[in-house]
């Protein structure tokens, strides 16, 4: 691994485009959207023609469940993670959620799916809403903790999303900046509890574009306070830090997609995302060439530890979960 970017494509297959890009040492990521995905066969040729390219790549997705579920046709439709909560068994069906998604993703050939989200459900928040698995964050801690528990046993590592929390401001950071306005003593209290107690679970960390004006000026993800002192230096986490997609309308607060990869960079970030809009991941590319950032440490250890086989399907627990999220009714 030597790049610190992780660009997308815009089809199902690579162009030549794609692969001068990805040829780029600085390029060590690419993240699927639906866009690129057909079905599980698909998937897998597309994996194998970027692996093609770029034996260590790093694959990725958004595969949490609920309405975030870029993998569809011919794979398990999740149920969204607040649904989990009422559940008697919530903590064992987490687990096995997290196992099914984590199988299911890498036997395409991805490494890695960008979750659990850890945020916490005010019911205020316009994009976390259900796909927190409850405004608790003791029931947080609990149930994501299984799912990260299911993850790893199927061989993928966990990223918590959104630090230090994305669940009280109104606003969707993909389309505005959000601002939240408490103190820092509110959101240790609370927000930041799941974060703190999952610390040694988490591989990764991913950041929410929010301002907290009480804390910091810039947003979580260009912000060394939030980063570097607090999270580095006060929980001690020694993982992955991924910036979220330096192109929504959260990160434009600091201006074209060279300097958002320089301040996510020089803020803390391992790794910045720049998605949806080739012109800007050029410009990224660009300015990243030209700062010759350092490696990022600790991005191999975020590839998959293991690789399901083609016939996972008929694997005893694989029929035990399906079977025990089919009674709890979380899926079909």
């Amino acid at each position: 691994m030597q790049g610190s970017l992780m660009l997308d494509i815009a089809g199902t297959w690579l162009t030549a485009e794609d692969r001068q890009i990805l040829r780029q040492p600085e390029v060590a990521g690419l993240i699927l959207f639906a866009r690129n995905i057909e079905d599980p066969r698909q998937v897998r040729e597309l994996c194998t023609a970027i692996r093609a390219v770029r034996p260590d790549m790093l694959l990725a997705v958004d595969q949490e469940g609920g309405r975030v579920q870029r993998l569809r046709q011919g794979f398990v439709r999740l149920p969204a993670m607040g649904a989990i909560a009422e559940k008697d068994n919530a903590e064992h069906l987490a687990e096995q959620c997290g196992w099914v998604m984590a199988t299911e993703v890498l036997a395409v050939g991805l490494d890695l799916s960008f979750a659990p989200v850890l945020d916490l459900d005010y019911q205020r928040s316009t994009v976390i809403g259900a796909r927190s698995f409850s405004g608790d964050p003791q029931v947080v801690i609990k149930l994501a903790g299984a799912f990260i528990r299911g993850m790893n046993a199927a061989g993928m590592a966990a990223t918590g999303k959104h630090f230090p929390g994305h669940g009280w401001p109104i606003a969707d950071s993909h389309i505005a900046i959000p601002v939240d306005e408490r103190s820092l003593e509110q959101i240790r209290a609370a927000d930041l509890q799941p974060f703190v107690q999952l610390r040694k679970q988490l591989a990764a960390v991913m950041p929410a574009h929010v301002i907290y004006p009480q804390v910091d000026e810039q947003p979580a993800g260009f912000s060394k306070r939030w980063l570097q002192e607090i999270l580095r230096g006060e929980l001690g986490f020694d993982g992955v830090i991924f910036s979220d997609d330096l192109s929504m309308a959260g990160a434009h607060v600091v201006g074209d997609a060279a300097n958002r990869i320089e301040a996510a960079l020089s803020a803390g970030c391992d790794m910045g995302l720049v998605c949806n809009d080739r012109a800007a991941a050029e410009l990224a590319l660009s300015a990243v060439q030209r700062l010759k950032v350092s490696v990022p440490q600790g991005l191999a250890r975020m590839r998959r530890q293991a690789l399901p086989s083609f016939d996972y399907k008929q694997d005893p627990r694989w029929l035990q979960a399906l079977g025990e999220l089919r009674a709890a009714q979380l899926i079909d």
